[in-house]
């Protein structure tokens, strides 16, 4: 929208009336403020819910792959051949044998539910997800034979555990005597604490080498599941759909969709949910512009009537007003832009500043699975959030600016 010379000078006018037109300023200064808050709200929301889902995708992945062959019964005995077939596959990184069981964990009166993980030496060793978060002690320590384990740093809190600590799994696959089943307990020593940043990953899970586990759950040469890793999690359905008959009656293919299907759609309603209900703030912060534009029209009303009789065109005076509205909408968007990203660094000390001051944990790790808040912007939703919030100042400037092209100037200068 091109202005001339003396459009642009009534536009900046308007924009900074004078001391007679305090309240209209007042108004104008309110709209941009909401317009600020609406558009910072929603960079902030849609960040933190975008971080929240790929950083929760990022640890389950890490941890559980894009995808595991688990053998019925829990026992997958011709995991070999499956594990080669699986490599063969194209699409397919890696496939990496797994001992999962929930046991009992107990240290010096404490008892915890757990899950023990069998892994590989060198997978342990090799893991992003587990060798990048080690807080204490070495994955280095975890040799078959050595009965050292590692486990999650909420499992450390729950057990009062530490490195070097004597913890006992309970395994109900014990031995079968005349007064009934009893359990196997297997003292393991604590060679390495690690926090992955999932809550229910670090208060349940002990990782040991995949040749303990087998012995501690007397599954001889087996594995529980085969996790499968491809070059793309959103086609992976597609990439293993021909090893679908090398499984076979051994077990089955559950993909990552399925094993989390809940959660992730849950996120992905609750996402939708909180863009629609924010797009309808920024719409609501818009009427305050609309509202101290009409304001603003009725005050000028003698001197738009004055310019119409100089020559002014109603192209003009429209061109006038919404200058006038989306100059403030333009400067409550970049406002607004640059306060979402400065909350969005500082997330963690505001979460924390309003702990202190309401006296509760509002991050509380155990609802949110992640133990600190994430963020992850996404350029062309930024780019979305503003030329929507955009959008919606243009249309609330076409009624006043409307009103002001249509005054008559004959009826407002006629007892002038």
């Amino acid at each position: 929208m091109l202005l001339s010379r003396y459009e642009r000078m009534i536009a900046r006018r308007y924009l900074l009336p004078g001391r007679s037109e305090a309240f209209i300023a007042l108004v104008a200064g309110i709209s941009l403020a909401a317009v600020m808050l609406g558009v910072a709200a929603l960079v902030v929301v849609m960040s933190v819910m975008n971080g929240f889902r790929a950083e929760l995708f990022d640890k389950i992945v890490g941890l559980n792959g894009h995808a595991v062959v688990q053998g019925y019964g829990g026992q997958l005995r011709d995991w070999r051949q499956i594990a080669d077939a699986a490599k063969k596959t194209p699409g397919v990184t890696s496939a990496l044998p797994l001992i999962e069981k929930p046991l009992m964990a107990g240290f010096e009166g404490r008892n915890a539910a757990v899950f023990v993980r069998g892994m590989r030496v060198q997978d342990i060793r090799t893991n992003p997800t587990l060798a990048g978060n080690v807080l204490l002690g070495s994955l280095d320590s975890l040799t078959p034979g050595s009965n050292r384990v590692a486990i999650g740093s909420r499992l450390g809190e729950v057990l009062g555990a530490t490195i070097g600590s004597e913890i006992q799994l309970i395994s109900l696959e014990g031995q079968t005597t005349p007064f009934g089943l009893v359990p196997r307990v297997v003292s393991y020593t604590v060679g390495a604490i690690f926090e992955v940043g999932v809550y229910d990953y670090d208060k349940a899970y002990v990782v040991m080498p995949m040749e303990d586990a087998q012995t501690l759950l007397l599954m001889g040469d087996s594995v529980g599941m085969i996790e499968i890793d491809t070059v793309d999690a959103d086609r992976v359905g597609q990439i293993l759909a021909p090893l679908g008959p090398v499984v076979g009656r051994s077990g089955q293919i559950t993909l990552w969709q399925q094993m989390n299907a809940q959660l992730f759609d849950a996120l992905s309603v609750d996402r939708l949910v909180t863009f629609t209900v924010l797009s309808i703030l920024i719409m609501v912060s818009t009427f305050n512009i609309l509202s101290s534009l009409i304001m603003l029209v009725r005050a000028k009303t003698r001197d738009i009537a004055i310019m119409r009789t100089m020559g002014a065109t109603r192209g003009a005076l429209v061109r006038i007003f919404m200058t006038v509205g989306t100059s403030i909408g333009a400067v409550g968007i970049g406002a607004g832009l640059v306060l979402g990203f400065v909350l969005l660094h500082f997330r963690q000390s505001v979460v924390s500043f309003l702990g202190f001051v309401t006296g509760r944990e509002i991050w509380d790790p155990s609802m949110r699975f992640l133990t600190e808040l994430p963020a992850k912007t996404d350029p062309a939703e930024i780019v979305g959030i503003a030329a929507m919030a955009f959008l919606f100042c243009f249309l609330a400037t076409l009624y006043p600016a409307y009103k002001a092209a249509n005054t008559d100037p004959v009826q407002v200068l006629r007892y002038d």
